[in-house]
């Protein structure tokens, strides 16, 4: 700042004279003058930048303490909502003290009632207790008194069994001999049955079954073991083919299969309450015999009455199998073609329909007459009509 000063000054100061000879003095002058120019130049620029810098500096304190200031504001607004906020809860705090001194006289007097009912549930524990002792020793007792009569069912059962063989053989010999039928005491065969009779020319074996223990569930394994043991009689000359096993009415639930076919022989199991129907059946074939000596034109009449009632038998079942597997068809055809609203009325008709076939009754016979002139109304109805009815299973076969 010395030179510049000094500088402007020689300047001023300078004569026409030293404009001429002393020059070199004010261009010395002039650098060293310039150089501090410089130099003060890039302390301006410097201060200026500093400046700067501190108004920036400034602007940002002033921005910082504008948003401290709204912070401040902030935590004010949120220390007064905490102040409001701690004031609620400590009425709350208030108002739950005051709810856990009522809940803790309540909680006293509930234990002294809960001890009350513990005494009393403790108490009611052992009568229950005692209650239980004496319904199991009445459980034993009752358990007992029922195994005792198990047992004896099963001694009277077992009794039962072993008297089963003797009481056959007794019962067949007194049908027998009140019907007239002879009862073989010593086959002339192989073997040795239980029980055999002759009817017609033929030994029809009754072999008598039952059970070695109380326990029933092999005993049908065993029936059907015995089935096919007994083929050793039927091999045997004018032995029947049909064999008869005899076992106790009381087993007869335990057995699923009554009639066994073996294929050259057929065994029946059957009860000693049944010997005397079965042998009455049996003995209808001695009235049986006199078709020996039917005429071969009656015979041939008899045949051809028996197949033409099967043949039609069958026919029938035939034409009601085929008409219900149309009826069926119709059916499904109805459900699946028929609109929804239709079909809603159908099945509303149909639900109101109701069909009453006339009712048999054991006293009142079926005579052919009453179903001859039914046939005839029918036929008659049907030609007024105009529609056409077979008479016959050949002209339903035309109409096919």
């Amino acid at each position: 700042m010395e030179k510049l000063t000094l500088f402007f000054s020689k300047i001023k100061e300078i004569t026409l004279w030293q404009r001429l000879f002393g020059w070199g003095i004010v261009r010395s002058l002039s650098y060293d003058a310039f150089e501090e120019f410089r130099s003060l130049e890039n302390n301006l620029r410097q201060k200026q930048e500093g400046y700067e810098n501190l108004k920036n500096t400034y602007t940002k304190i002033l921005t910082e303490r504008e948003n401290l200031g709204e912070r401040v504001q902030d935590l004010e607004k949120a220390a007064i909502r905490k102040e409001s906020q701690i004031e609620a809860l400590s009425a709350k705090a208030d108002e739950l003290n005051a709810s856990v001194s009522a809940l803790s006289r309540k909680l006293s007097a509930y234990e002294s009632v809960e001890e009350q009912k513990q005494h009393a549930y403790e108490s009611k524990i052992r009568q229950i207790e005692q209650v239980k002792v004496d319904l199991d020793a009445e459980r034993k007792r009752i358990a007992d008194e029922r195994l005792q009569e198990q047992e004896n069912a099963f001694l009277r059962m077992k009794k039962q069994w072993q008297e089963h063989e003797a009481g056959v053989e007794q019962v067949m010999k007194n049908i027998c001999q009140k019907h007239f039928i002879t009862y073989v005491e010593k086959v002339p065969f192989k073997g040795n049955p239980d029980n055999t009779v002759e009817i017609c020319g033929e030994y029809i074996v009754f072999d008598s079954k039952c059970p070695s223990n109380n326990d029933l569930v092999n005993f049908p394994k065993y029936i059907r073991s015995q089935t096919e043991l007994v083929k050793k009689y039927v091999n045997q000359e004018n032995v029947k083919k049909d064999i008869f096993l005899v076992i106790p009415s009381n087993t007869v639930d335990t057995i699923s299969q009554l009639v066994y076919n073996l294929g050259d022989y057929n065994v029946f199991v059957i009860t000693k309450d049944s010997l005397e129907p079965v042998l009455l059946a049996l003995k209808k074939l001695e009235e049986y015999e006199f078709a020996n000596q039917l005429s071969p034109d009656e015979r041939d009449n008899i045949c051809r009455v028996l197949g033409k009632f099967a043949h039609t038998t069958k026919r029938k079942i035939q034409i009601d199998q085929y008409f219900a597997s149309q009826f069926i068809n119709l059916l499904v055809k109805c459900k699946d073609d028929l609109p929804a609203e239709i079909l809603e009325q159908v099945v509303e008709f149909e639900k109101a329909e109701r069909l009453n076939p006339p009712t048999e009754k054991r006293a009142k016979q079926i005579l052919t007459k009453d179903l001859a002139d039914t046939h005839a109304t029918l036929n008659a109805e049907a030609q007024i009509r105009k529609i056409e009815i077979p008479g016959s299973i050949e002209e339903f076969r035309l109409l096919e």
